[in-house]
Protein backbone atom coordinates (compact mmCIF):
# COMPACT_ATOMS: atom_id res chain seq x y z
CA UNK A 1 0.00 0.00 0.00
CA UNK A 2 1.14 3.41 -0.69
CA UNK A 3 0.47 7.18 0.73
CA UNK A 4 0.68 9.89 -1.14
CA UNK A 5 2.82 12.56 0.14
CA UNK A 6 -0.64 14.72 0.82
CA UNK A 7 -1.75 12.00 2.67
CA UNK A 8 1.37 11.59 4.41
CA UNK A 9 1.21 15.21 5.52
CA UNK A 10 -2.47 14.43 6.71
CA UNK A 11 -0.71 11.58 8.63
CA UNK A 12 2.26 13.60 10.22
CA UNK A 13 -0.52 16.26 11.14
CA UNK A 14 -3.08 14.05 12.72
CA UNK A 15 -0.01 12.76 14.83
CA UNK A 16 1.19 15.93 16.04
CA UNK A 17 -2.25 17.11 16.80
CA UNK A 18 -2.22 18.02 20.53
CA UNK A 19 -4.92 16.00 22.31
CA UNK A 20 -7.06 18.00 24.79
CA UNK A 21 -7.05 16.50 28.04
CA UNK A 22 -10.03 17.18 30.37
CA UNK A 23 -8.94 19.10 33.45
CA UNK A 24 -8.37 16.95 36.61
CA UNK A 25 -10.83 17.43 39.76
CA UNK A 26 -8.06 17.86 42.40
CA UNK A 27 -8.17 18.56 45.91
CA UNK A 28 -7.08 22.04 45.18
CA UNK A 29 -10.15 22.74 43.15
CA UNK A 30 -12.31 21.17 44.93
CA UNK A 31 -11.45 23.51 47.70
CA UNK A 32 -11.83 26.63 45.64
CA UNK A 33 -15.68 25.36 44.77
CA UNK A 34 -16.33 24.60 48.38
CA UNK A 35 -14.96 28.11 49.23
CA UNK A 36 -16.83 30.31 46.17
CA UNK A 37 -20.01 27.72 46.63
CA UNK A 38 -21.76 30.24 49.36
CA UNK A 39 -20.61 33.18 47.89
CA UNK A 40 -21.81 32.00 44.53
CA UNK A 41 -25.64 31.24 46.53
CA UNK A 42 -25.89 34.05 48.42
CA UNK A 43 -25.18 36.32 45.12
CA UNK A 44 -27.79 34.42 43.42
CA UNK A 45 -30.37 34.18 46.34
CA UNK A 46 -30.20 38.32 46.40
CA UNK A 47 -30.12 38.92 42.05
CA UNK A 48 -32.70 35.80 41.77
CA UNK A 49 -35.15 36.37 44.12
CA UNK A 50 -36.01 40.38 43.77
CA UNK A 51 -35.87 39.79 39.73
CA UNK A 52 -38.28 36.66 40.26
CA UNK A 53 -40.69 38.58 42.58
CA UNK A 54 -40.18 41.64 39.96
CA UNK A 55 -41.36 39.33 37.36
CA UNK A 56 -44.36 38.17 39.61
CA UNK A 57 -45.29 41.32 40.51
CA UNK A 58 -45.22 42.50 36.80
CA UNK A 59 -48.48 40.08 35.70
CA UNK A 60 -50.07 40.92 38.62
CA UNK A 61 -52.32 43.73 39.40
CA UNK A 62 -51.41 43.89 43.13
CA UNK A 63 -50.36 46.57 45.50
CA UNK A 64 -47.01 46.49 47.52
CA UNK A 65 -48.47 44.51 50.36
CA UNK A 66 -50.49 42.18 48.44
CA UNK A 67 -49.78 39.97 44.62
CA UNK A 68 -52.89 40.30 43.31
CA UNK A 69 -54.88 38.70 40.98
CA UNK A 70 -52.84 37.89 37.77
CA UNK A 71 -53.27 39.71 34.76
CA UNK A 72 -51.12 38.45 32.17
CA UNK A 73 -49.49 41.12 29.45
CA UNK A 74 -51.89 43.86 30.12
CA UNK A 75 -49.58 46.08 32.36
CA UNK A 76 -47.19 45.73 29.42
CA UNK A 77 -49.65 46.75 27.07
CA UNK A 78 -50.91 49.23 28.75
CA UNK A 79 -47.14 50.78 29.15
CA UNK A 80 -46.60 51.05 25.93
CA UNK A 81 -49.54 52.29 24.60
CA UNK A 82 -49.84 54.75 27.23
CA UNK A 83 -48.55 58.92 26.38
CA UNK A 84 -46.65 59.43 29.75
CA UNK A 85 -44.34 56.20 28.82
CA UNK A 86 -43.86 57.30 25.63
CA UNK A 87 -43.35 60.98 26.93
CA UNK A 88 -40.92 59.89 29.17
CA UNK A 89 -39.06 57.26 26.59
CA UNK A 90 -38.15 60.66 24.47
CA UNK A 91 -36.42 62.53 27.33
CA UNK A 92 -34.62 59.08 28.41
CA UNK A 93 -33.49 58.99 24.44
CA UNK A 94 -32.30 62.90 24.92
CA UNK A 95 -30.94 62.91 28.42
CA UNK A 96 -28.68 59.51 27.40
CA UNK A 97 -27.44 60.69 24.13
CA UNK A 98 -26.60 64.24 25.83
CA UNK A 99 -25.06 62.66 28.73
CA UNK A 100 -23.05 59.73 27.07
CA UNK A 101 -21.59 62.05 24.35
CA UNK A 102 -21.04 65.43 25.97
CA UNK A 103 -19.52 63.80 28.87
CA UNK A 104 -17.02 61.81 26.72
CA UNK A 105 -16.42 64.64 24.07
CA UNK A 106 -15.51 67.10 27.18
CA UNK A 107 -13.58 64.11 28.73
CA UNK A 108 -11.75 63.93 25.22
CA UNK A 109 -10.92 67.21 25.28
CA UNK A 110 -9.52 67.25 29.31
CA UNK A 111 -8.06 63.92 28.36
CA UNK A 112 -5.62 65.09 25.51
CA UNK A 113 -4.95 68.69 27.08
CA UNK A 114 -3.51 66.63 30.07
CA UNK A 115 -1.00 64.47 27.68
CA UNK A 116 0.71 68.20 27.55
CA UNK A 117 2.76 68.95 30.08
CA UNK A 118 1.99 72.69 32.23
CA UNK A 119 2.03 74.30 35.39
CA UNK A 120 -0.23 72.96 37.98
CA UNK A 121 -1.10 70.11 35.56
CA UNK A 122 -1.69 67.37 38.96
CA UNK A 123 -3.63 70.39 40.56
CA UNK A 124 -5.83 71.27 37.94
CA UNK A 125 -6.97 67.23 37.24
CA UNK A 126 -7.39 66.51 41.21
CA UNK A 127 -9.81 70.01 40.25
CA UNK A 128 -11.38 68.54 37.48
CA UNK A 129 -12.67 65.45 39.31
CA UNK A 130 -14.38 67.29 42.02
CA UNK A 131 -17.47 67.31 40.01
CA UNK A 132 -17.92 63.45 39.82
CA UNK A 133 -16.30 63.03 43.50
CA UNK A 134 -19.21 65.59 45.43
CA UNK A 135 -21.96 63.70 46.47
CA UNK A 136 -25.15 64.11 44.01
CA UNK A 137 -26.91 65.68 46.68
CA UNK A 138 -24.56 68.42 46.86
CA UNK A 139 -23.44 69.47 43.35
CA UNK A 140 -27.62 69.12 43.02
CA UNK A 141 -28.06 72.07 45.65
CA UNK A 142 -25.67 73.92 44.20
CA UNK A 143 -27.63 73.88 41.23
CA UNK A 144 -30.73 74.92 42.19
CA UNK A 145 -28.84 77.37 43.72
CA UNK A 146 -27.49 78.70 40.82
CA UNK A 147 -30.48 78.63 38.55
CA UNK A 148 -34.06 77.91 40.61
CA UNK A 149 -35.17 81.66 40.82
CA UNK A 150 -35.13 85.03 39.31
CA UNK A 151 -32.52 86.18 41.81
CA UNK A 152 -30.29 83.42 41.22
CA UNK A 153 -26.98 83.69 39.57
CA UNK A 154 -27.32 82.52 36.28
CA UNK A 155 -30.76 84.44 35.18
CA UNK A 156 -29.11 87.41 36.64
CA UNK A 157 -26.19 86.94 34.40
CA UNK A 158 -28.57 86.54 31.39
CA UNK A 159 -30.39 89.39 32.22
CA UNK A 160 -27.18 91.46 32.87
CA UNK A 161 -26.19 90.06 28.99
CA UNK A 162 -29.46 91.26 27.54
CA UNK A 163 -31.12 87.68 26.96
CA UNK A 164 -33.89 87.97 29.51
CA UNK A 165 -34.76 86.37 32.33
CA UNK A 166 -35.22 82.72 32.01
CA UNK A 167 -36.40 80.65 34.68
CA UNK A 168 -34.20 77.37 34.45
CA UNK A 169 -36.36 75.27 36.42
CA UNK A 170 -39.86 76.39 35.32
CA UNK A 171 -40.03 76.63 31.82
CA UNK A 172 -40.17 72.61 30.44
CA UNK A 173 -37.36 73.53 27.76
CA UNK A 174 -34.95 75.15 30.39
CA UNK A 175 -35.53 72.55 32.53
CA UNK A 176 -34.37 69.98 30.22
CA UNK A 177 -31.50 72.15 28.70
CA UNK A 178 -30.61 72.53 32.52
CA UNK A 179 -31.01 68.88 33.49
CA UNK A 180 -29.05 67.45 30.70
CA UNK A 181 -26.32 70.32 31.19
CA UNK A 182 -25.92 69.05 35.07
CA UNK A 183 -25.46 65.50 34.10
CA UNK A 184 -22.19 66.62 31.30
CA UNK A 185 -20.71 68.42 34.39
CA UNK A 186 -21.28 65.61 37.01
CA UNK A 187 -20.26 62.71 34.18
CA UNK A 188 -16.77 64.74 32.37
CA UNK A 189 -14.43 63.64 35.08
CA UNK A 190 -15.38 59.72 34.40
CA UNK A 191 -15.05 59.68 30.96
CA UNK A 192 -11.53 62.50 30.93
CA UNK A 193 -10.20 59.16 33.19
CA UNK A 194 -11.32 56.30 30.91
CA UNK A 195 -10.25 58.29 28.17
CA UNK A 196 -6.97 59.33 29.90
CA UNK A 197 -5.93 56.18 30.53
CA UNK A 198 -6.45 54.31 27.26
CA UNK A 199 -4.29 57.00 25.61
CA UNK A 200 -1.37 56.32 28.23
CA UNK A 201 -1.24 52.49 26.98
CA UNK A 202 -0.38 53.86 23.50
CA UNK A 203 3.35 53.89 22.73
CA UNK A 204 4.76 57.32 22.08
CA UNK A 205 6.88 55.53 18.93
CA UNK A 206 3.55 55.60 17.32
CA UNK A 207 3.10 58.97 17.47
CA UNK A 208 6.86 59.44 16.55
CA UNK A 209 6.71 57.10 13.55
CA UNK A 210 3.52 59.38 12.12
CA UNK A 211 5.36 62.72 12.59
CA UNK A 212 8.21 61.13 10.79
CA UNK A 213 6.09 60.19 7.93
CA UNK A 214 4.84 63.83 7.83
CA UNK A 215 1.51 62.96 9.88
CA UNK A 216 -0.51 66.21 10.59
CA UNK A 217 -1.53 66.38 14.70
CA UNK A 218 -5.41 65.89 13.48
CA UNK A 219 -4.19 62.98 11.15
CA UNK A 220 -2.26 61.33 14.54
CA UNK A 221 -5.74 62.18 16.29
CA UNK A 222 -7.60 60.14 13.95
CA UNK A 223 -5.18 57.66 12.43
CA UNK A 224 -4.06 56.63 15.99
CA UNK A 225 -5.60 57.88 19.14
CA UNK A 226 -9.33 57.45 18.28
CA UNK A 227 -8.71 53.72 16.51
CA UNK A 228 -6.28 52.67 19.70
CA UNK A 229 -8.97 53.93 22.74
CA UNK A 230 -11.96 52.41 20.46
CA UNK A 231 -12.59 49.94 22.80
CA UNK A 232 -11.72 51.70 25.88
CA UNK A 233 -14.83 54.03 24.44
CA UNK A 234 -16.82 51.56 23.33
CA UNK A 235 -17.08 50.11 27.39
CA UNK A 236 -17.13 54.09 28.82
CA UNK A 237 -20.31 54.43 26.27
CA UNK A 238 -21.43 51.24 27.78
CA UNK A 239 -21.37 52.31 31.28
CA UNK A 240 -22.47 55.86 30.90
CA UNK A 241 -25.94 54.35 28.74
CA UNK A 242 -26.65 52.44 31.63
CA UNK A 243 -25.65 55.43 34.72
CA UNK A 244 -27.47 57.96 32.57
CA UNK A 245 -30.80 55.51 31.74
CA UNK A 246 -30.73 55.04 35.57
CA UNK A 247 -29.95 58.00 37.08
CA UNK A 248 -32.76 58.52 39.62
CA UNK A 249 -31.23 61.08 42.29
CA UNK A 250 -30.27 63.99 39.31
CA UNK A 251 -33.44 64.60 37.96
CA UNK A 252 -35.36 63.78 41.31
CA UNK A 253 -33.22 66.46 43.08
CA UNK A 254 -32.76 68.95 40.61
CA UNK A 255 -36.58 68.99 39.14
CA UNK A 256 -38.99 66.17 40.57
CA UNK A 257 -39.93 64.94 37.15
CA UNK A 258 -40.55 68.61 36.47
CA UNK A 259 -42.21 71.46 35.15
CA UNK A 260 -45.45 69.37 33.41
CA UNK A 261 -43.23 66.08 33.54
CA UNK A 262 -41.06 67.56 30.85
CA UNK A 263 -37.88 66.28 32.73
CA UNK A 264 -39.07 62.72 33.49
CA UNK A 265 -37.41 59.76 32.54
CA UNK A 266 -38.63 56.16 32.84
CA UNK A 267 -36.87 55.58 36.04
CA UNK A 268 -38.42 58.75 37.33
CA UNK A 269 -41.97 57.27 35.99
CA UNK A 270 -41.22 53.95 37.15
CA UNK A 271 -41.01 55.27 41.01
CA UNK A 272 -43.92 57.22 40.42
CA UNK A 273 -45.90 54.70 39.37
CA UNK A 274 -45.55 52.27 41.92
CA UNK A 275 -44.81 54.68 45.30
CA UNK A 276 -46.76 57.65 44.54
CA UNK A 277 -49.57 55.76 42.74
CA UNK A 278 -49.64 52.76 44.44
CA UNK A 279 -49.80 50.47 40.59
CA UNK A 280 -47.45 48.31 41.26
CA UNK A 281 -47.50 45.88 38.22
CA UNK A 282 -47.17 49.00 35.58
CA UNK A 283 -44.28 50.28 37.64
CA UNK A 284 -42.90 47.03 37.25
CA UNK A 285 -43.15 46.78 33.57
CA UNK A 286 -41.76 49.87 33.05
CA UNK A 287 -38.52 48.97 34.84
CA UNK A 288 -38.45 45.38 32.58
CA UNK A 289 -38.86 47.30 29.68
CA UNK A 290 -36.04 49.92 30.52
CA UNK A 291 -33.72 46.49 31.25
CA UNK A 292 -34.78 45.03 28.04
CA UNK A 293 -33.55 48.42 26.45
CA UNK A 294 -30.33 48.42 27.84
CA UNK A 295 -29.88 45.18 26.97
CA UNK A 296 -30.41 45.41 23.31
CA UNK A 297 -28.42 48.70 23.54
CA UNK A 298 -25.37 46.84 25.77
CA UNK A 299 -24.99 44.15 23.58
CA UNK A 300 -24.66 46.36 20.27
CA UNK A 301 -22.28 48.39 21.81
CA UNK A 302 -20.29 44.99 23.12
CA UNK A 303 -20.08 43.95 19.52
CA UNK A 304 -18.34 47.12 18.53
CA UNK A 305 -15.90 46.23 21.77
CA UNK A 306 -15.12 42.91 19.87
CA UNK A 307 -14.57 44.49 16.42
CA UNK A 308 -12.35 46.98 17.81
CA UNK A 309 -10.27 44.15 19.31
CA UNK A 310 -9.83 41.88 16.83
CA UNK A 311 -8.99 45.14 14.42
Amino acid sequence: MTISPAGTEHVVAGLHRPVRRRPRLTSVRVTMLLLVTPSAFLLLLITAYPLGYAAFQSVHDGTLITGGSYVGLSNYGNTLTSAAFWDAAKFTVVFTVVGVFGSWLVGLGLALLLRSKFPGRGLFKVLLLLPWVVPVVVSATSMNYLVATSSSPMPKLFHALGLGSPLFLADPTWAQVTVCVYKVWVSFPFMMLMVSAALSSIDETVYEAARVDGASSWQQFTGISLPMIARSTYISWILMTIFCVNDFPTIYLLTGGGPESSTTPLVVLAYRTVFQDFQVGPGVAIAFVMTLILVVVSTLLYRQIRKATYQ
